[in-house]
């Protein structure tokens, strides 16, 4: 069940398949954006994290998202401009998705399964975060309000310092 994660595919920024698989072994960070979302400004902090650990075998990705208050209204490449401007983002960037309902990209529907929140089975605002480890198993679920700071400090301890 564990290795379930690397079956998925997404399509990235620039509208390629990819095969979750391509981030086997390594320990990810599963994140639904938004440009226009109070938590926005999270980008930069995920940004760092992603900086000080991908030596380690750490990525972060981001699936942008408009299901919630009309946060991610533009398409791929302003999206994908937004944040390299506005956050100096580095990290993959997919394609927009929807994390609820019938059209749920199966990676949300797969770790909203596997580590439910607050709410359920459902995911209640943009920047969501999932924590899988480098075998595929989800490990652990953050809240949009939980700042990347918070999640530096879990990644330092989950990491051996």
């Amino acid at each position: 069940m564990e290795q379930q994660f690397y079956k998925f595919t997404a399509k990235n920024i620039q509208g390629k398949e990819t095969p979750m698989s391509n981030f086997s072994g390594k320990t990810i960070l599963v994140v639904n954006t938004a440009s226009q979302c109070g938590f926005t400004p999270q980008l930069e902090g995920l940004g760092k994290i992603y900086q000080k650990y991908k030596d380690k075998g750490f990525v972060v990705l981001g699936f942008p998202c408009n299901q919630f208050g009309n946060q991610e209204p533009g398409d791929e490449k302003s999206i994908s401009e937004g944040c390299l401007i506005n956050y100096g983002v580095t990290f993959p960037m997919f394609s927009k998705v929807e994390v609820n309902g019938e059209k749920a990209h199966e990676i949300f529907v797969y770790l909203k399964k596997e580590l439910k929140g607050l709410f359920g089975g459902k995911i209640r605002w943009n920047f969501t975060k999932f924590l899988i480890d480098p075998k595929g198993k989800p490990l652990k679920r953050f809240s949009p309000a939980t700042k990347p700071e918070k999640i530096d400090a879990y990644l330092a301890e989950y990491f051996g310092g």
